[in-house]
């Protein structure tokens, strides 16, 4: 059974979907005839390196194809591809400049969209949207929103510095923050697995530009907004969920989320890398949805694409394969206290950038493998707010690094756990810390900002 957040999150990437035949098979190639023999092999060692998300070697694989192959549409389709997960705009449209394929305008409107380009936006995803064949709702949502918002400059940000926000606290590990939309105080869950910022379509029937202001210190104007039914959301949580902040939003904002000190911070200038943490690098898939590498057995030198997922309150969700990658046979799953429909086990060991994290609990959700005919990477799972919860994150150069610092006290009680041959059974709920704050009632409001005087975490 996948949960509501997981479902909203396959169902935005469907939606997001390329046009049919936009993703190439890799043991078909349509060109290789004409590209030669060189060419071939550095275009299929790219879209190898492209499905396990390690975007250097894609990159630098796709500029050798390039090199054997200047003339070839499906190599510079494919190499714009790369650069838009490793959003690099200019890189993308300059590669697509000249082709008005469905796949490059699919890609090019992207790229266009992302980059805060509206016109641009909307002529290309337009174009897309012209040709019979193709059928790709985000596109034609997109368009309509790029071109309500012309003249306008999205993610315009005034203000302090910074803006520190106390998260709300409840008996999950969602990370809700209290802010104001259109001047009106709401509580809002971070999203890292999403792409736009999303409404509750129960209070707002259309997508719109809204204006976001955090702490009474920061303000974000003309932010795109799509909408969503968020009820089911609000259900999971526990708490009147009225929006979801995306990656296109976080990654502006250069936020650090830290669930342990109850702080979500927003600044208009990017921070200084932690002294203590480890640099993960991300992609983000067709530009939106953000995506790590991660190992799933101790010693190992694979690392397969996982999502960065916040609406996940487990520590992991992994599908058959993810299991599979950890060492655990999906038969010998068990149920999960509480909530016998999901099964789960330990996985021995993951390594998510230089950190170790042994013994991970993670879920069994199936749906994963319908995200590599949407995205072309071979994703096996998220990691969740159970896990990243435990740590200090934050987002700096644009959103293509996350910095997780170190915490000395987590890092060792993990690290203490005794082998699983003779630990106690798991416990595969999603982590319960006790509460900061009292949980809020349905209709209660965020509480006010701190005292100006106040010394917040930098």
């Amino acid at each position: 059974m996948i949960s509501p957040s997981l479902r909203a999150t396959l169902a935005t990437l469907l939606l997001a979907a390329l046009p049919v035949g936009c993703l190439e098979d890799p043991k078909n190639p349509r060109n290789a005839g004409a590209l030669g023999e060189q060419a071939t092999q550095w275009l299929d060692r790219s879209r190898a390196s492209f499905r396990s998300a390690d975007l250097e070697d894609a990159r630098d694989a796709a500029q050798s194809a390039m090199a054997s192959a200047p003339e070839s549409a499906e190599v510079k389709v494919h190499a714009a591809r790369v650069h838009l997960a490793r959003l690099e705009f200019d890189e993308t449209k300059r590669l697509l400049a000249n082709l008005q394929t469905p796949e490059a305008l699919a890609i090019r409107g992207r790229a266009r969209w992302y980059a805060g380009e509206l016109d641009g936006a909307a002529d290309d995803l337009e174009a897309l949207l012209n040709d019979p064949q193709t059928k790709d709702d985000w596109a034609k949502t997109i368009a309509r929103l790029a071109r309500q918002g012309a003249g306008r400059k999205p993610f315009q940000i005034s203000g302090g510095l910074l803006a520190p926000v106390q998260m709300q606290r409840i008996q999950t590990a969602h990370m809700i923050v209290p802010l104001e939309i259109n001047g009106e105080r709401a509580l809002a869950l971070v999203a890292t697995g999403r792409a736009e910022v999303m409404l509750d379509s129960a209070t707002r029937k259309e997508p719109s530009w809204v204006q976001l202001r955090f702490g009474e210190r920061i303000e974000v104007r003309d932010v795109p907004a799509l909408t969503e039914d968020l009820s089911g959301i609000s259900k999971e949580v526990g708490a009147p969920i009225k929006a979801l902040l995306g990656a296109n939003l976080l990654r502006r904002l250069n936020v650090t989320f830290d669930f342990q000190g109850d702080q979500f911070v927003v600044r208009t200038r990017e921070p200084p890398p932690p002294p203590k943490a480890t640099r993960v690098v991300l992609a983000y898939a067709q530009g939106g949805a953000m995506v790590a590498r991660a190992a799933f057995r101790a010693g190992a030198t694979e690392q397969h694409p996982i999502l960065i997922n916040t609406l996940l309150p487990f520590p992991a969700a992994l599908d058959d394969r993810g299991f599979k990658a950890g060492g655990v046979e999906p038969s010998t799953l068990q149920p999960i206290p509480g909530d016998p429909r999901k099964r789960g086990a330990k996985i021995p060991s993951m390594r998510l950038g230089a950190f170790d994290f042994p013994d991970v609990p993670a879920v069994q959700e199936q749906g994963f493998s319908d995200m590599q005919a949407v995205t072309g990477m071979d994703i096996l799972g998220a990691l969740g707010s159970g896990l990243l919860g435990l740590f200090r994150c934050t987002l700096t150069d644009s959103g293509r690094v996350l910095w997780v610092e170190d915490n000395d006290q987590v890092l060792s009680t993990l690290q203490s756990v005794p082998p699983a041959s003779s630990a106690p059974p798991p416990a595969l709920s999603a982590p319960v810390p006790p509460p900061a704050l009292p949980p809020p009632a349905p209709s209660a409001l965020p509480p006010a900002p701190a005292p100006a005087g106040s010394s917040p975490r930098r």
